[in-house]
């Protein structure tokens, strides 16, 4: 893979992870649900780990009811695995609490979107 390969691909999740905060800070918990795997996994510190969608829907719906927003990334990094694997890690702050993203695992479906696989992260610091 050359670099200009993986300078795409990594543009390619960049922009799906944009979406998915966008989807996030405009409340749209579908969204942020659709953008997982059927049988990802979300390792939430100190919350716990939920494992399908349907688990993973169990926590951010009411989450997200609760009033979070003004969610930004900082010190993203991307490290391109494979041309259809992209880890993702950055710090994360909002309105309710700041803290780490350590591992976003986005594959490549057929068709070539790209959807969660694998979601962890830690709450540092609740506000």
């Amino acid at each position: 893979m050359t670099d200009i390969d993986r300078d795409k691909i990594a543009q390619e999740v960049l922009e799906r992870s944009k979406r998915w905060i966008a989807s996030f800070n405009g409340g749209d918990v579908d969204a942020c649900v659709a953008a997982y795997k059927s049988d990802a996994v979300m390792n939430a510190k100190p919350f716990g780990t939920y494992t399908g969608k349907g688990e993973i829907e169990g926590f951010w719906r009411p989450f997200m009811a609760s009033g979070p927003g003004e969610l930004e990334y900082s010190n993203v990094e991307v490290e391109v695995i494979d041309p259809d694997t992209v880890h993702l890690s950055a710090d994360w702050k909002m309105n309710v609490g700041r803290g780490v993203i350590t591992k976003e695992r986005w594959v490549r479906q057929p068709g070539g979107d790209w959807f969660l696989e694998q979601d962890d992260f830690e709450l540092q610091e609740q506000f």
